[in-house]
């Protein structure tokens, strides 16, 4: 995952070009041998077992930081305290930006034991995020396999760019997204695939592929629009003002998150230390952001449960290019290396990996 949305390009980003064509060689994309850091003995059996009592802390701890500024609002706009109100849908919208960090997670299947656990909640928190998980998750299988290597992997549209525009209009209320959240959600409940990704991912020929992203789609519309109207009758106007357009305020910490994933580093090479970025954050930044700085560990191990990933980041530490701590230190390497691509168009940059390591042959 990298883009907000993940379902495709995210219209929070400054826009790129069309997607090119697919050949057909391209709909039949052969495996790539990815380059994984090896583990000490046991450490594999260990990192990959899932707890239903962790995924628990993670997925019902976010929702708890979630309903606390849920509650403020709804609380202050049925009194009519406008500023206190005003306060809680901003501050609901700072975490209900990395909703999809979560449906991202549950997706994997990775937080809960419990599978239906994952399934429920993943439910949960694509509706409150306009998301259609069904469409990320067959997107975001091609992205696993085929990281930075268009045209099989379009979940980023290369190169990715991420402006300080892009930064302040996500920062209060980006309402372009907002209404490209909506018309995106009806365009597939009406069964409509758009562009080439869409299109790769649901072929025309194929209609049962696309029947669970339609019918989530039908869900989410109709649900949120329930919401509205019910809202409307009782008078509580605040409710769908936090449920239905909450995820679209205050968005900026998580584009400063979100979009250090893979934004600067190189595409066709088959090491996911070159392609992929991490870096340390606050032990509460990392909880909401559903631990995904650590999103080198994450490729390479994709089925080690997200709570784990900090464990997996001490063993395979060494075999990693050097990590920056904060946000502030990975934006200003992120800029370092933006600034030299713009002087020197053909220049690409390469992490630096340890001298003893063993660099996969790009």
């Amino acid at each position: 995952m990298s883009t907000p949305a993940a379902e495709g390009p995210d219209p929070r980003l400054t826009p790129e070009p069309p997607l090119r064509s697919f050949t057909e060689e391209a709909r039949r994309p052969k495996g790539i041998e990815w380059y994984r850091t090896p583990l000490p003995p046991g450490a594999m059996k260990a990192l990959h077992v899932r707890s239903d009592l962790l995924g628990a802390a993670q997925t019902v701890g976010y929702l708890a930081v979630l309903a606390a500024p849920a509650v403020l609002a709804v609380r202050a706009g049925l009194a009519h305290a406008w500023g206190w109100a005003a306060l809680g849908v901003f501050l609901y919208g700072v975490v209900a930006a990395f909703l999809i960090n979560g449906v991202h997670e549950l997706g994997h299947n990775t937080v809960f034991r419990s599978a239906w656990l994952n399934r429920w909640f993943c439910r949960l928190l694509a509706f409150l995020g306009w998301i259609n998980h069904e469409l990320f998750e067959v997107s975001h299988v091609r992205h696993h396999r085929y990281t930075l290597h268009p045209p099989d992997d379009e979940e980023n549209p290369l190169p990715i760019r991420f402006t300080a525009r892009d930064f302040f209009k996500g920062c209060i209320f980006h309402y372009g997204f907002f209404i490209h959240a909506i018309r995106k959600m009806v365009r597939l409940a009406r069964g409509r695939f758009e562009g080439t990704w869409e299109q790769t991912l649901f072929p025309t020929d194929q209609p049962a592929i696309a029947r669970p992203a339609i019918l989530w789609a039908r869900v989410v519309v109709t649900g949120h629009l329930a919401i509205l109207v019910v809202s409307l009758i009782k008078g509580w106007w605040i409710v769908p003002v936090l449920i239905s357009a909450g995820p679209f305020f205050g968005n900026g910490l998580f584009l400063l998150c979100n979009n250090t994933q893979h934004i600067a580093l190189p595409s066709h090479n088959t090491d996911f230390r070159l392609c992929c970025r991490t870096f340390t954050l606050s032990p509460f930044v990392q909880f909401i952001y559903w631990h995904m700085n650590y999103h080198t560990e994450h490729h390479m191990y994709a089925a080690v449960p997200c709570y784990r990933l900090g464990k997996l980041h001490r063993l395979i530490r060494h075999d990693l290019p050097p990590t920056p701590h904060g946000i502030a230190a990975v934006w200003r390497e992120i800029a370092a290396i933006v600034r030299r691509q713009q002087s020197e168009p053909g220049w690409v940059f390469q992490p630096t990996l340890p001298s003893a390591s063993r660099s996969a042959p790009a």
